[in-house]
């Protein structure tokens, strides 16, 4: 049995139209601030932070209920996609499992 679940959710935001790395923190920087304040979450910019066009946000949530977890993280990177000047060029979500054997849920 399953101790608890891990969730990840990582996403790539491009804003090819930037010119400067000013710019980009003032579209990145508020979504990931008022989604750390909004969800359970803990957030933080991962990479493309000296790139003017894009940059890798990641999302980190714990909880013993993987459908929580697993709709928490899609609550988040539907907000990440609606509130933010930029468009998402990927994402990927991966959630683990905790003290019990892998595939579990």
């Amino acid at each position: 049995m399953a101790l608890g679940y891990v969730g990840v959710l990582t996403i790539r935001v491009e804003m090819p139209w930037v010119s400067n790395l000013k710019e980009k923190r003032a579209l990145v920087r508020p979504v990931v601030e008022r989604l750390k304040a909004r969800y359970p979450l803990t957030v933080a910019r991962l990479d493309g932070l000296d790139a003017h066009d894009w940059e890798v946000i990641g999302v980190a949530t714990l909880s013993n209920d993987y459908g929580w977890v697993e709709e928490t993280l899609r609550m988040a990177a539907d907000f990440i996609a609606r509130e933010g000047e930029y468009r998402v060029a990927w994402e990927e979500t991966d959630i683990t499992v905790l003290g019990g054997e892998d595939g579990e849920e």
